[in-house]
């Protein structure tokens, strides 16, 4: 919690949380003059924007720490974009076309990282 109040710069205003005991004890302790708010329901925000990591760590469980997850989630992500071609309206022999323009760009990637 300190980090993310370091992060941040000023002091929220409100703090919402589920109901976990032990975010309250924190709060007292780091942030006595904040008002903070339990409810099951008004953290969703928070919560479902973390959705697209959360079911890449249920795929991806090998991972030793949260930290190596996030490093190779980083990476993974522009490469998956760069692969990921619409199939909808294009014909098969465009589609192969751009699938070797990818090819071809992940080995310049590959070939610059490695030198």
């Amino acid at each position: 919690m300190r980090k993310i109040l370091k992060g941040q710069g000023r002091s929220p205003r409100v703090m919402i949380t589920d109901k976990l005991r032990s975010y309250g004890a924190a709060k007292r302790e780091i942030m006595p003059g904040v008002e903070h708010r339990y409810h099951k329901g008004l953290n969703n925000r928070a919560e479902n924007s973390h959705q697209p990591v959360r079911r890449r760590e249920r795929i991806m469980k090998r991972f030793k720490s949260a930290r190596q997850l996030q490093c190779f989630v980083s990476i993974h992500d522009p490469i998956a974009t760069l692969f990921h071609i619409p199939r909808h309206d294009i014909p098969s022999a465009h589609h192969r076309e751009l699938r070797t323009a990818a090819m071809k760009t992940w080995h310049q990637i590959a070939r610059l990282h490695a030198a």
